[in-house]
């Protein structure tokens, strides 16, 4: 007998599949096209204890009970679809598991309505794309916190592990594992633009090409900004294309997919009243990328900056575009936590920031050493407001903050979009502001819509007739 089911054997369902089998779990594997369940018997069938299944209720008859049964399908429709498939077959207190980029409040209403029903569910996010899925990923469990128990060991198994700990913990109730999930999704899109403007900043301000900018990355990766993501970016920059002897970074149209994760967590944020700008910036960007043909009218049409500035010295740009996207990194990061914190007390879900960011240390896609600075703080203080007030993330913003405000002044001066990286310093200004222009915003919204205003000399709210007889009256 199967001690779990994959369900779904497309990229991610199929190497966290192998995953569990390597990790010594029999594993039953399915997939509503069945030719793709020959197909991987066919290829990996030898890797472990693989059971194949043509029928949900041949799967089914396969497991242990209670059944536990990983759903790694597209999200939407298709993820309802699969569990009406193979609902008919199962029992009171058997486990459905998505570990698909499912929408948090859609997981809340399959947990309900499987609760019901007498299932358990659990909503999963799952990091690390597909070398992680085979080789370690980052789990964030969310749901019946007695369903995580059955599957637990599994789970923090097949996960990376960062000195000697797993990178999976039971993150919260509900949707919370799926909310999660989605906020890193949203840091992810900001912090692959700051890399990418850093990289347009430097290859456009200092004329560099490809290699160079590869080798400065390489460099970058050593220290601080050591991560995923910068290594990665070092590599796709030294990538030559066999067929034109050019690098392939430049011959790579300059349209920017996304699947939604993004901005389900800037509409989120929105909802609830946290500025999470680098990550609606990222968003945007990509948007703005997507119009490609309008672009190439606006670059005939629209004038520029005339590129006469005195160009910056070489390596203190480089200096100062290092700082700059680390500072900006940290704003990122920092509305990331602050928004999940919001989220925890909107739904009710406690979640444990400092336990996320320890899971987030490897296996993820946003994996970094910076994630151990943020561990460290909300060790130290764990009701922190906002990463920005840790002691290490202040000092690193004052150190950073002049290099920042001199690669804005370079980008500016030579019409370089540079929207995360200027909305990060927006943010990172407006927020050490102990009073900000809002006072004015609200006398024009009073004037024209009577919404009232409250006083910085007594309490209560306000109304003043502006275009009447000009008096102040106390609103109840």
């Amino acid at each position: 007998m199967s001690v779990i089911a994959v369900v779904g054997l497309a990229t991610m369902g199929m190497n966290l599949a192998r995953n569990l089998a390597r990790n010594g779990f029999g594993v039953s594997v399915y997939n509503r096209t069945t030719s793709r369940v020959d197909d991987f018997m066919k290829q990996y069938g030898s890797e472990g204890a693989f059971t194949p299944a043509h029928t949900p209720e041949e799967l089914v008859s396969q497991l242990e009970k209670p059944r536990r049964i990983l759903i790694m399908v597209k999200a939407g429709p298709p993820v309802d679809d699969t569990i009406e498939h193979l609902a008919p077959y199962l029992e009171a207190g058997d486990i459905l598991i998505d570990g698909g980029n499912s929408y948090f409040l859609d997981t809340v209403r399959r947990g309900k309505a499987l609760e019901a029903r007498g299932f358990r569910f659990i909503g999963t996010g799952v990091s690390g794309g597909e070398e992680g899925a085979l080789n370690g990923p980052s789990i964030m469990p969310g749901g019946a916190r007695d369903a995580y128990q059955q599957v637990e060991p599994m789970l923090t198994r097949i996960s990376a592990h960062v000195d000697g700990e797993p990178c999976c913990t039971y993150i919260g109730p509900g949707g919370a594992g799926h909310y999660v999930k989605m906020v890193h999704n949203g840091i992810e899109y900001a912090d692959i633009q700051l890399i990418a403007e850093a990289y347009d900043l430097l290859s456009h301000a200092l004329e560099l090409g490809a290699e160079d900018l590869s080798r400065i990355f390489a460099e970058w990766n050593k220290g601080d900004l050591e991560s995923y993501l910068i290594q990665i970016t070092s590599e796709v920059l030294a990538k030559r294309d066999r067929a034109t002897g050019r690098p392939l970074v430049d011959v790579i149209l300059d349209e920017a997919a996304q699947k939604g994760t993004g901005k389900w967590a800037s509409q989120s944020a929105l909802d609830l009243g946290i500025p999470v700008t680098a990550i609606t910036e990222a968003v945007f960007a990509r948007f703005l990328s997507a119009l490609k043909a309008d672009r190439q009218v606006a670059s005939r049409t629209l004038a520029g900056a005339d590129g006469a500035m005195r160009a910056p010295a070489p390596g203190s740009l480089v200096d100062d575009v290092r700082s700059a996207l680390y500072a900006s990194k940290m704003v990122a990061y920092a509305q990331g936590f602050e928004q999940m914190q919001a989220a925890s007390n909107e739904y009710g879900w406690d979640l444990k920031l400092g336990a996320i960011a320890r899971i987030w240390r490897g296996g993820c896609i946003i994996r970094a050493r910076f994630l151990n600075r943020i561990t460290d703080a909300y060790a130290e203080s764990p009701g922190l407001k906002n990463l920005l007030l840790a002691p290490y993330f202040r000092d690193a913003m004052a150190s950073a903050q002049d290099a920042w405000r001199r690669v804005l002044s370079v980008a500016v001066d030579r019409g370089i979009p540079v929207p995360a990286f200027s909305s990060s310093l927006a943010y990172y200004d407006a927020y050490r502001r102990e009073r900000l222009p809002a006072n004015l915003v609200q006398g024009l919204r009073d004037y024209f819509g009577a919404h009232t205003y409250k006083r910085i000399d007594r309490e209560g709210s306000f109304h003043t007739r502006w275009s009447q007889d000009g008096e102040e009256v106390p609103v109840r």
